[in-house]
């Protein structure tokens, strides 16, 4: 087998979600999909696991479950072919009940262009560009 990425996200509205994600390019895999999650793909190898409140839990044994909409214990970072992509898919989030915002860091954005963007719970996804 070959290594992959999940990402697993607590969500409070399953449907919401999986509509939200596929909206930014993400497809949903039905065979490792049901009542408890949902298995949205990027690629063949990286994917974000869309896990209920209740079934996420089950995996942290004596941590709590963060309110994302409060706090980030994590920021999943994703690469775009350029610029106007990173924007589309901003916007994108923004369109379908996300948000986004542009931190200015000290690398000039003809070199790396970033936004961070919110899904509806509060995630957090970083969406860059890099001249490479």
């Amino acid at each position: 087998m070959k290594k992959m990425v999940f990402v697993n996200l607590p969500v409070s509205d399953m449907q919401r979600s999986i509509n939200f994600y596929e909206a930014l390019g993400f497809k949903q895999n039905k065979d490792f999909s049901d009542e408890n999650g949902a298995g949205m793909m990027w690629d063949d190898s990286i994917w974000i696991m869309l896990l209920t409140h209740d079934f996420y839990r089950t995996f942290l044994r004596d941590h709590q479950l963060a309110d994302t909409t409060k706090v980030s214990g994590s920021l999943t970072a994703f690469s775009m072919e350029s610029i106007d992509a990173v924007k589309e898919f901003a916007q994108i989030a923004k369109d379908n009940g996300g948000d986004f915002y542009h931190v200015k860091i000290d690398i000039p954005e003809d070199q790396m262009y970033e936004l961070e963007v919110k899904d509806p719970d509060g995630n957090m996804l970083s969406v860059d560009w890099m001249k490479m």
